[in-house]
């Protein structure tokens, strides 16, 4: 790597993951204890026996998905060992799972915070939010989702006695509402002129900062991002660009009239604060983020995540340009003995030969760029498209990117607390993918990379730093 490009990157240290508000006390000092509210027929932690012990949460009953959740158990004899299990289902059904080995402290109570995981469970050590990032489905190749963003997954706690397998006698469980939607977000189906999207507006009168939120090639309309980031202050559009509705249902050729046609919506919109707006993307959605920056008007600040510089998997239109899909050898993708492929190496390198007309030119772009870094992304080379990027702006006098590199994080960097997809279905390849990352790591990332984009996006859309966390 030249010192053009070690220059360009900066690695989040475990130091900047730590700048978090601090976990929420599970229970303030002086408050009565009480099991959160229990949805009808499974009872109070407290009715399975005499002197049960009791999850307790806080926030209690429900926070926003991107938020810290205190959980703590109290009750428990000194010292006992229990297991804690976590179980969530997504809207098909689809069983998430994690679990841990914990013992209490000689008071008998049991504070994730506090308290490390002992071996023998999905995680171990002191992860307080392990039990939401460690979670995995049953059905492998599986990653979750959140596809209605007005109701929110129900999380069930449960405390089994002991560390066997199976688990023990049930001690304890709770209920907690994980929500996606902050009270008073606004959610606007859009269908104006060609445009199928989801606009999110903040609470009050605005305006506020605008952003355009893309996903990548499993096509539809995802949301829960959008609206996630809309809880923090921004107007933000979901928009879908192809296998939705009657848009096209294959991605065979884009063209780049339908991203400008939804820029222009942000840009007239009386609840979108100008001059410019921002876009956001992952995998697919940031490569077309760049192209959008390169070639629209309109655009002040462009954060990718694992995005590409190179046009990939589809011809792109725009005019009387035509950008061709980067090549690709079939032959360099390795696929392992469960049948799981591993195509980091298939793409072509867009610097030699006639690949060469699929690197965007991003040296048009008026925006400031933020690249968001896996280093253990086995989709692409992230890191590779990024510092290629930043050499391509500055030798045509552009001002650095930033440029921020996670160690042991794979390829969907998504917001916080979301379990790490190890694997799944490619919709370009036909077959599961592995996409890279270590648990851990990744969650860690994760938050981090959320606080990056969010101040990346205050600080060129309002010139001002990032506000206070948000609140139900």
């Amino acid at each position: 790597m030249g010192q053009v490009a070690a220059r360009s990157l900066r690695r989040a240290s475990p130091q900047a993951w730590q700048k978090q508000p601090p976990w929420p006390s599970p229970m303030p000092a002086g408050a009565r204890r009480r099991s959160p509210p229990q949805p009808p027929g499974t009872g109070s932690a407290r009715d399975l026996s005499a002197a049960a012990p009791a999850i307790r949460l806080s926030p209690a009953a429900r926070s926003l998905f991107d938020e810290p959740l205190a959980i703590a158990v109290q009750g428990l004899g000194p010292r006992q060992q229990v297991t804690l299990r976590a179980s969530l289902r997504d809207e098909t059904g689809e069983l998430f799972q994690a679990c841990a080995r914990y013992q209490a402290g000689d008071d008998g109570e049991l504070d994730l915070a506090r308290c490390p995981a002992l071996p023998g469970g999905s995680f171990s050590g002191l992860e307080p939010m392990g039990l939401l990032w460690a979670l995995q489905p049953q059905t492998p190749f599986w990653r979750l989702v959140k596809r209605d963003v007005q109701s929110p997954f129900l999380l069930q706690l449960e405390v089994f006695e002991g560390h066997r397998e199976p688990p023990g006698r049930l001690l304890a469980q709770a209920q907690h509402e994980r929500a996606f939607l902050r009270d008073g977000v606004r959610r606007v189906p859009v269908r104006e002129g060609r445009i199928r999207a989801t606009l999110f507006l903040p609470p009050g009168n605005g305006p506020f900062p605008g952003i355009i939120d893309l996903y990548g090639t499993g096509g539809g309309l995802p949301e829960y991002r959008a609206c996630l980031l809309a809880n923090h202050g921004f107007a933000v559009l979901a928009l879908a660009f192809y296998a939705y509705e009657d848009l096209p249902k294959e991605m065979k050729e884009l063209h780049l009239e339908y991203f400008e046609a939804a820029v222009n919506y942000m840009l007239q919109h009386t609840q979108v604060k100008g001059p410019g707006i921002g876009l956001l993307g992952i995998s697919k959605g940031g490569e077309l983020c760049v192209s959008m920056a390169s070639f629209l008007k309109g655009i002040t600040a462009t954060a990718l995540i694992n995005g590409s510089v190179a046009n990939v998997g589809s011809v792109l239109r725009y005019k009387d340009i035509t950008i061709p899909p980067l090549g690709f050898n079939t032959n360099r993708i390795k696929v392992n003995e469960s049948g799981i492929a591993d195509i980091v190496d298939a793409l072509n390198n867009p610097l030699e030969g006639p690949d060469r007309q699929s690197f965007i030119p991003l040296e048009k772009a008026e925006c400031r760029f933020l690249f968001i870094v896996g280093q253990d992304d086995r989709n692409w080379k992230s890191e590779f498209f990024a510092v290629e990027g930043s050499k391509h702006l500055q030798a045509h006098g552009k001002e650095k990117p930033e440029i921020v590199c996670y160690p042991g994080a794979g390829h969907y960097i998504e917001p916080p607390f979301f379990p790490m997809c190890a694997a799944s279905m490619h919709v370009l390849v036909g077959k599961p993918v592995v996409w890279g990352g270590e648990p851990k790591a990744h969650c860690k990332a994760q938050i981090d990379a959320w606080q990056q984009i969010q101040a990346f996006f205050h600080k060129h859309l309002t010139g001002k730093p990032p506000g206070t966390s948000s609140k139900l």
